[in-house]
C-alpha cells in the first residue's frame, strides 16, 4: 500500500486570523516544555486564555509554519532576539522547528544584527539538544524576567547565541 505524501511546510508571515491557533500551539507546546521548570506561579498564569491574549499582539512579528493548509508552528522575533520557537507536539521530530529555526536566524540577520540570542529553560534539556546541533552555543546563565497574570517572575534560563548570517 503506498504511504501518503505530506507537503512541504510553506513559511509565511503570520495574519490576525492565525493568532487563535498560534495561541493553541503556544499554550500546548509551551506547557510541554516548560512544565517543573519554571517558577509554579508563572505554570499557573500561563492560561490558555492568557495566550489569546497575548497572540494578537505579536501578529506583526509573527511567522507560522503550515503544512496542507494548517498551521503547525510558529516564530516570532523581536530585533537580535529569537523570542518565540514552537511547534505543535504532534509535529515533533517532524523536521518544521529546524526550518522556523532557520528563517528565525535569517530575520535576525536581515535586521542588521551580527548575533542571534534565544532563552531557553534551564531544566529543558530536549530544546538545549536541539539548538546545540543547530549551531547555537551556551552563552551563559540567564536569569530571564516574564510577566504574567500582573506579576513578574525570573525564570531559570540559559542564553544560547548564534552568528547572524
Amino acid at each position: 500500500m503506498p504511504t501518503a505524501r505530506v507537503s512541504a511546510p510553506i513559511l509565511r508571515p503570520g495574519t490576525e486570523d492565525d493568532a487563535p491557533v498560534v495561541a493553541d500551539i503556544w499554550h500546548r507546546a509551551w506547557h510541554l516544555a516548560h512544565a517543573g521548570q519554571v517558577p509554579d506561579g508563572l505554570t499557573a498564569a500561563r492560561t490558555l486564555e492568557a495566550f489569546h491574549e497575548r497572540t494578537p499582539m505579536r501578529v506583526a512579528d509573527t511567522t507560522v509554519a503550515e503544512v496542507e493548509g494548517r498551521v503547525v508552528g510558529f516564530i516570532m522575533v523581536d530585533g537580535d532576539e529569537v523570542e518565540q520557537v514552537f511547534v505543535d507536539p504532534d509535529q515533533h521530530g517532524s523536521g518544521v522547528a529546524a526550518l522556523l529555526l532557520d528563517e528565525a536566524e535569517r530575520q535576525v540577520a536581515a535586521t542588521g544584527h551580527g548575533l542571534a540570542w534565544l532563552a531557553v529553560v534551564a531544566g529543558n534539556a530536549r530544546a538545549r539538544r536541539f539548538y546545540e546541533k543547530h549551531g547555537w552555543s551556551d552563552d551563559g546563565e540567564l536569569p530571564y524576567e516574564v510577566s504574567a497574570g500582573g506579576r513578574t517572575y525570573v525564570s531559570p534560563c540559559r542564553r544560547y547565541v548564534k552568528p547572524a548570517t
